[in-house]
């Protein structure tokens, strides 16, 4: 039995799957945060899955001297054998501290280099991508978009979920979706974010995703998963099925796709999921995650394949090897759709749900409860709830999405 130190977590999915995921591998682990009480406002009904821990230290994990410090001490106590982390704010910490430690792991320059858009797009110049460019202030922002051209992307480096991406189409827009970033200094744990900007041509087709494991220097291909976006002029992923649907052409073009970004990032002994966008002109790179999906898609990938992601994460993090073999599991397609909100407003309710608790096809869902404050649906922290489907055939998708369809949300002030 491995002890795996767990350094902050995502409060959505991902902090169930995890946890679980590690337990079920035969493992334990300690947590450790800057403030639980993040972690005890996303669940106040019940107890959080990441208070399971052994142990559940604090210290301030923004502080990464500090931090390395402390963790030398709890190490000679607790003796860890891995580090691990579901959030993207901490990657690059988790892997400073287990190449502090001595413990298996990316390395952290990788690590780095996939999670900041902004290295990414200059470690990956050979991989087929979007005409880029980067800018620190406004003036040379509104230089390098005429120069590239309208329409085009706006993007924070730093920033996950999609947060502040947009298209725009003109300058007045680039000076919204400037002000926008220049006006949120620090992310969601206090930590001073990079003031880069990335602006991107707009890329015009379906997006996917290339779910891998990379492991003592060969990466293994899971597979390809699809994605629905909605809410021009942003970027929300509103549901994703896997695999898939794609000709074999497409697929395998994806795939060397992301074989080259991981291989020119120096990725390795990692969980890797990287987005591409299937254009006229070939796949183009959008960026890769150096930990695996959110967004419930690698429950749509143990559902169809039989391999747990999450659990394998976990094993590449205590240097084991893992095993990739996919089992039949009778499920041909898997596919999730989110629920977004018609505006932003207080929730009187959801119907539909009981549509829901009785449709065969449908494996897992959830909607907010009445009272939660709905905000204007730009990124994907603004879903109101998802609905998971199973298929014997590929329609999942359509199934998730029909199943969702029924659902309707009742505003508070609706009545009033």
């Amino acid at each position: 039995m491995a002890h795996l130190l767990m350094i902050e977590s995502w409060v959505g999915a991902m902090s169930s799957l995890l946890p679980r995921a590690i337990r079920e591998s035969g493992h334990r682990f300690t947590f450790l945060t800057r403030d639980l009480h993040h972690y005890l406002r996303a669940a106040p009904s019940s107890p959080h899955p990441l208070l399971a821990a052994d142990n559940v230290l604090t210290a301030e994990t923004n502080d990464v001297p500090a931090l390395l410090s402390f963790v030398e001490r709890a190490h000679e106590l607790l003796a860890f054998d891995g580090v691990i982390s579901s959030c993207d704010y901490y990657l690059s910490t988790v892997a400073t501290v287990a190449d502090h430690l001595g413990l298996p792991g990316p390395g952290p320059d990788a690590v780095e280099r996939a999670y900041r858009k902004d290295l990414t797009r200059a470690a990956t110049r050979q991989v087929p991508g979007p005409r880029f460019a980067l800018a620190e202030d406004w003036s040379a922002t509104a230089k390098a978009a005429a120069a590239l051209g309208y329409p085009l992307v706006v993007k924070p480096v730093d920033l996950c979920a999609g947060m502040h991406v947009r298209q725009v189409g003109d300058e007045a827009g680039l000076r919204d979706a400037f002000l926008a970033l220049e006006a949120f200094p620090v992310n969601a744990r206090d930590q001073p974010r990079v003031p880069t900007v990335l602006l991107e041509e707009l890329l015009v087709g379906p997006e996917v995703s290339v779910e891998t494991v990379t492991s003592r220097g060969v990466t293994h291909v899971i597979g390809v998963t699809d994605k629905s976006l909605a809410g021009h002029p942003w970027f929300v992923e509103s549901g994703h099925m896997f695999p898939a649907d794609l000709p074999e052409v497409d697929r395998r073009a994806a795939v060397d796709t992301a074989l080259a970004a991981i291989g020119a990032l120096g990725l390795d002994d990692c969980v890797a999921h990287t987005e591409i966008k299937l254009t006229a002109d070939g796949p183009k790179l959008i960026e890769v995650n150096p930990r695996p999906a959110g967004n419930r898609i690698t429950e749509l990938v143990r559902r169809v394949t039989g391999i747990d992601l999450p659990a394998v994460f976990a094993q590449l993090a205590v240097g084991q090897q893992p095993d990739l073999r996919v089992r039949e599991t009778g499920v041909r397609s898997a596919a999730v759709s989110f629920l977004l909100p018609p505006r932003s407003g207080a929730l009187a309710g959801i119907d539909g749900t009981d549509d829901l608790a009785r449709d065969p096809d449908v494996v897992d869902w959830a909607v907010k409860p009445a009272g939660h404050r709905a905000g204007e649906p730009t990124s994907n922290n603004s879903y109101l709830g998802h609905v998971l489907v199973t298929a014997p055939d590929a329609d999942a998708r359509g199934r998730a999405e029909r199943a969702v369809g029924g659902l309707v949300v009742r505003y508070a002030d609706d009545a009033e």
